[in-house]
């Protein structure tokens, strides 16, 4: 038979009548699905991904303390290069005493010369004095930490000078703010009172 007269053949695959009955006739065996599903490994190595970066620390580990070995040798380091400049500023400095050791009195008076000219203490006379407030808070903390880290260590003389330290500080750092504040009511707008001398104007 030629191919244009072959019969045109419709096969009915549905399972189901439209009564809902299965068909006599009927493929028994079951559909194959089309779509497949997508693979788990991606997902899954996604998920192991996400956990280890929040499982990662957000700083930095702190690096491992000096051995005695390495500070016993940075220590001997530092004082003969301490040695050798004393040596070379008193040649070029003939009659020059030697340096006196830093001491626990040297460090707090030393802490509260730095509080004094952030204060502006040592401000010559018809001057305006500048005064660096968070700077001399800062220095008076400084002997707060020495204070508490240091108590019960200290000689009865020790004791006394930083307790004399911190407490003239603070007295000065109070009649410091206060004149910043008597100084910037005069300044604004509306303020009452007389102008006076120029008060202590602020670094920072």
């Amino acid at each position: 038979m030629p191919e244009q007269n072959k019969p045109f053949v419709v096969t009915d695959r549905r399972k189901f009548t439209m009564d809902g009955e299965l068909r006599p006739d009927a493929d028994p065996s079951p559909e194959k699905e089309e779509r497949t599903a997508p693979p788990a490994e991606p997902v899954a190595a996604a998920s192991t991904q996400a956990a280890s970066a929040s499982e990662s620390p957000l700083e930095p580990e702190m690096p491992p303390a000096p051995t005695a070995e390495q500070n016993d040798q940075a220590k001997r380091a530092y004082e003969m290069t301490a040695d050798r400049l004393d040596t070379a500023i008193r040649s070029a400095n003939p009659g020059m005493d030697h340096p006196p050791a830093m001491s626990f009195d040297q460090l707090v008076q030393s802490v509260y010369m730095t509080s004094i000219m952030q204060l502006g203490g040592t401000t010559q006379e018809g001057q305006q004095p500048q005064v660096d407030i968070l700077g001399a808070r800062q220095s008076i903390d400084m002997l707060s930490v020495l204070e508490e880290k240091t108590k019960g260590n200290l000689s009865p003389e020790e004791t006394r000078l930083l307790d004399s330290a911190l407490f003239e500080l603070r007295m000065a750092f109070l009649e410091v703010t206060q004149a910043l504040a008597r100084s910037a009511a005069t300044k604004a707008p509306g303020g009452v009172g007389r102008p006076g001398p120029a008060g202590p104007s602020i670094v920072r």
